[in-house]
C-alpha cells in the first residue's frame, strides 16, 4: 500500500452514509483561491436511505457540459419518496462541480477531466481529490453504479444505454441487464478504446454493474433525452429491488460497438459536412462526413470513410473541426 493511499481525503461529507431518511447536503472540498482564502468546492449530494439493502451511486456531470443526467438526478433527490426505496441511494448530480458550474467539459480549476483521473489523488488536484473520494469513500459502498453521460459541447448521439465487454462475464451479464432494464431506445454492448483513468474502470476493477448512457450532446439536453434519462434511472433502480415498482420496459434496440474501427477522426481542420444522419445505415466504405478547407478556395474537401458496416450512432457537433476530432461513430446490429 503506497503512502498516498493512506492519506486521508480532505473532503468532509456532511451527511451521514449510515442513516435513514433523506439528506441533502454536500461534499465539501478545501479550496484556498484568490477570491476565497479559506474557500471550498460544494459539490451537492443526496442520501436516501431505507434499512439495509443494496446501495446504488448515481452521478452525472461527470463532464460539466452534458445536461440529461444533472437534469433526471436533481428531480431524483428532490422527488423520490424514501418508503419506496429498500437499500440506500446516493445521487450526486454533478460530480466534477467546477466544470459543471463552468458549462465545460474539464474543470476550469484544472483542466482535468474526471472521467481520466482515476483513481485520483487525495494531494492531488481538485479534480484528482474528487476522484479519489469516489474511489475510497463512494465506490466501494455502491453495488450498483450508473453514470450519466451524452455527448456534451462536441458530440451528438443516439439516446443509448450501455456497458462494458468485461473479462468477468458474471459481472459483464449483470450489467447488460440493468442496460436492458433502462429501457432507452438504444442499447449498446462497448468495447471501450481509452479505458486508462476511467471512473467506469475503477467501478468494474472493484466488481461493481456499472452502467452508463450517452443521451444526445450538442452541449444541451432535449425533452425526449430527459424523459429517458427520468424514465430510465427509475428503471435501473426498479430492476436492482432498490425502489419498489415495475420497470417500465419498452423496445430498445441491441447494438455492438466491438473495436477501434467504429471511430473515425479528422486528419485535417474545417468545416464538417455530415453526410449520413443518426441512426441511418452505413455500409464499409461509404462517405460519412466531409471535412472542407476554409483558409482559401478550389481546395477538395477530405472524405472520411467507415470503415465497418452498422448505423451512424455519434457525429462531430458543431459545425468546425480540428485535426484529430472524432468526426462520427459508428455501431454494428447486434
Amino acid at each position: 500500500m503506497s503512502a498516498n493511499s493512506l492519506r486521508p481525503s480532505p473532503i468532509v461529507s456532511t451527511v451521514d452514509f449510515d442513516r435513514d431518511g433523506v439528506q441533502h447536503g454536500f461534499l465539501r472540498l478545501p479550496y484556498s483561491r484568490d477570491d476565497s482564502a479559506w474557500g471550498s468546492v460544494m459539490i451537492p449530494i443526496c442520501v436516501i436511505r431505507n434499512g439495509s439493502g443494496p446501495t446504488a451511486l448515481l452521478t452525472g456531470g461527470n463532464h460539466g457540459d452534458e445536461y440529461e443526467g444533472p437534469l433526471a438526478l436533481y428531480e431524483l433527490a428532490r422527488t423520490l419518496d424514501p418508503r419506496s426505496v429498500t437499500g440506500t441511494v446516493i445521487i450526486v448530480p454533478a460530480m466534477n462541480y467546477p466544470a459543471f458550474r463552468a458549462g465545460t467539459r474539464t474543470s476550469p480549476i484544472d483542466k482535468g477531466n474526471m472521467n481520466r483521473a482515476f483513481p485520483g489523488r487525495p494531494d492531488g488536484t481538485v479534480t484528482e481529490k474528487i476522484a479519489d473520494y469516489f474511489q475510497r469513500a463512494l465506490l466501494p459502498r455502491a453495488d450498483l453504479v450508473l453514470d450519466f453521460h451524452s455527448g456534451g459541447r462536441t458530440l451528438d448521439f443516439l439516446p443509448f444505454c450501455a456497458a462494458h465487454i468485461l473479462p468477468d462475464k458474471k459481472q459483464e451479464q449483470a450489467a447488460f441487464a440493468a442496460v436492458e432494464a433502462f429501457s432507452a431506445p438504444f442499447s449498446v454492448k462497448m468495447l471501450e478504446i481509452d479505458a486508462v483513468g476511467m471512473y467506469d474502470t475503477a467501478a468494474e476493477e472493484m466488481g461493481k454493474v456499472f452502467v452508463t448512457t450517452e443521451l444526445g450532446g450538442g452541449g444541451t439536453s432535449r425533452a425526449e433525452t430527459v424523459r429517458i434519462a427520468r424514465v430510465g434511472v427509475l428503471n435501473v433502480l426498479r430492476h436492482a429491488g432498490i425502489v419498489s415498482g415495475a420497470v417500465e420496459k419498452t423496445r430498445t434496440r441491441w447494438l455492438d460497438m466491438p473495436s477501434g474501427d467504429c471511430f473515425s477522426f479528422a486528419e485535417e481542420d474545417g468545416m464538417i459536412e455530415t453526410m449520413v444522419d443518426l441512426g441511418e445505415p452505413v455500409a464499409q466504405g461509404d462517405v460519412v462526413a466531409r471535412i472542407h478547407a476554409i483558409g482559401r478556395t478550389g481546395i477538395a474537401p477530405q472524405e472520411i470513410r467507415a470503415k465497418m458496416s452498422g448505423i451512424l450512432v455519434a457525429r462531430h457537433f458543431p459545425g468546425l473541426v480540428k485535426a484529430g476530432d472524432c468526426t462520427s461513430v459508428v455501431a454494428l446490429e447486434a
